[in-house]
């Protein structure tokens, strides 16, 4: 076990001093770097770009004759976290009902009120060989009643954990933050008390949470805008002590901090309704602010072009953002702006409710939660299509992946979307899953990993 360990830690040296040489070859040190499309460390892979370069990816499957099908493993429970990767190591969490399953409805609806449940759950982090899809390990990390209820269509395991390839953070809300190492050893766990994501403008609704950890620097990056005392926070990766922590003025939000670092002043950026904004991230004070947003923020801000691209919806508002990194102070539009010295462009209307973006080479991806695929050019804000997916009915809560020129959109009903890359609508496949999917896909050298309400899904070319 031993050697084991020493192998894989050498190779995620190597992989890592590869990373390194990548990003100092790239230009302002700005465009993302896929490593090789191998790691897929955290929520939508590095950064939350979610895509993965580097391998041929399939444009067509079938799951009942097993073709491009290189296996697939059944995961208990109920989860809509993503599986993050690093090496040969599939991390998922889930969370299972010890009496029957948990109820789940899907679709387009606008009903408010919170899943009926009063079982025991338990909380479990899977480890699953990325080559065979085989279960490593698993481990319980709490048995207990929900201490706040859930969205009908959300679950109880709805953050994506992440890892550095020594440690793995899982979060699950009030049931608290677990960190383990790659064997499976609990290193800490941390109890953040309860915390009530809902509707702010109806409190009773609980919809449980959705924000997932990002490491750091050894920092362990958390955002939990709740009910009341939000905040947006930074731990120790070593042993889960508190670094900082920053009061946010803010309603319930669901999106993942994004950390930038590099020309500009490094940063944690943020979704908001109240406070869409960068953080510094030694410190956890505040860079620069903006209001003007959607009223339930879920998708995750994304850098790339000297930008940060912001979308939500819900309410009043349903706004496309592009910041500049130099962003400094209060930088919020004023009535009918559409943009500033801070600000690029933006657009007030027909932005993203649930999936984040997605930049792939020089164009700006949005994929409604109903089915409506936009492309906008990254720098200008020029938009160039925006084409229905499928039926009107069609319901996205998944966010969209690209590799080797093609986007992949999960639609909740199983069917994977296949839209070839470019300023053009061109629909190039449609593969359906069998299952309802809610969790958005990871990507590595080549392979896709689908999580579907009972399996994991690997997915590749000649498997």
């Amino acid at each position: 076990m031993q050697n084991t360990a020493t192998k894989q830690h050498n190779s995620s040296i190597s992989i890592y001093s590869i990373c390194l040489f990548s990003l100092f070859l790239t230009v302002g040190f700005l465009k993302p770097v896929h490593c090789a499309g191998q790691q897929w460390p955290s929520f939508r892979g590095l950064s939350a770009n979610g895509v993965a370069e580097g391998y041929p990816v399939p444009v067509k499957w079938d799951i009942e004759r097993s073709e491009n099908i290189l296996w697939k493993t059944e995961i208990p429970g109920l989860g809509h976290s993503s599986p993050i990767i690093w090496g040969n190591r599939i991390f998922i969490t889930t969370a299972v009902k010890d009496n029957g399953e948990s109820t789940l409805k899907v679709g387009l609806y606008g009903d408010v009120k919170s899943a009926k449940e009063e079982n025991i759950f338990n909380w479990y982090v899977y480890c699953i060989d990325r080559k065979s899809g085989n279960i490593l390990w698993k481990r319980l990390s709490y048995t207990g009643k929900p201490k706040v209820k859930r969205h009908p269509k959300a679950s109880h395991a709805s953050s994506t954990p992440c890892t550095d390839g020594n440690y793995i953070v899982a979060f699950f809300g009030s049931e608290g933050m677990y960190c383990y190492d790659m064997e499976g050893n609990l290193i800490w766990k941390k109890d953040l008390g309860k915390l009530d994501w809902g509707f702010f403008s109806s409190p009773a609704a609980q919809w449980g949470g959705g924000n997932s950890p990002v490491i750091h620097q050894q920092k362990v990056i958390l955002q939990c805008d709740v009910q009341k005392n939000s905040f947006i926070a930074a731990f120790d990766l070593k042993d889960g002590s508190q670094i900082w922590k920053t009061a946010r003025d803010e309603v319930p939000t669901w999106g993942t901090p994004t950390v930038y670092s590099g020309r500009e002043h490094s940063q944690i950026i943020v979704n908001g309704f109240k406070h869409i904004g960068g953080y510094d991230i030694s410190t956890g004070k505040e860079i620069w602010k903006m209001r003007g947003g959607g009223d339930i923020p879920i998708p995750t801000p994304i850098v790339a072009h000297d930008l940060i691209y912001i979308t939500n919806a819900h309410g009043r508002m349903s706004p496309v953002y592009a910041v500049r990194l130099s962003a400094r102070g209060d930088i919020s539009l004023d009535e009918n702006e559409s943009g500033n010295e801070n600000i690029a462009w933006s657009y007030s209307k027909d932005g993203n409710y649930i999936p984040t973006p997605i930049i792939y080479n020089d164009y700006l991806y949005c994929c409604s939660h109903k089915g409506k695929m936009s492309c906008i050019e990254a720098g200008t804000g020029k938009l160039l299509y925006r084409e229905n997916l499928g039926s009107s009915s069609l319901a996205v809560s998944a966010s969209p992946v690209a590799a080797d020129r093609k986007i992949y959109c999960t639609a909740e009903n199983g069917d994977i979307y296949v839209v070839e890359a470019g300023p053009e609508f061109k629909l190039t496949g449609i593969n359906k899953m069998n299952e309802t999917c809610m969790a958005t896909p990871a990507i590595s050298l080549g392979t896709m990993f689908f999580r579907t309400r009972q399996h994991l899904v690997a997915i590749t070319e000649n498997p």
